[in-house]
């Protein structure tokens, strides 16, 4: 785990489209990276619908948010239409 004000490593991965995402695209912007095993499980649902609910929030602050799990692009897309994840 990394520590609070820590530089991430550089990682290129796919987003809910398909398109190559590198996290430079989004350098010199605050965000909020969040981690999560699984699609559609319990816990990942519940993390990332605690995210949406203050989403504007971040959004209003110019906080990018960023969720990464192992899954499919495809399976992306329907967790993210399922809770309408605004990210």
């Amino acid at each position: 785990m990394l520590e609070i004000n820590t530089k991430a490593p550089a990682f290129t991965l796919l987003d809910e489209t398909g398109t190559k995402r590198k996290l430079s695209d989004h350098k010199g912007e605050w965000q909020v990276i969040y981690f999560y095993p699984k699609d559609n499980t319990s816990g990942c649902t519940k993390e990332a619908c605690a995210i949406a609910e203050v989403y504007k929030d971040f959004e209003s602050m110019g906080v990018t948010v960023l969720g990464v799990s192992k899954d499919s692009p495809a399976s992306h897309v329907k967790f993210k239409e399922k809770f309408n994840l605004p990210f």
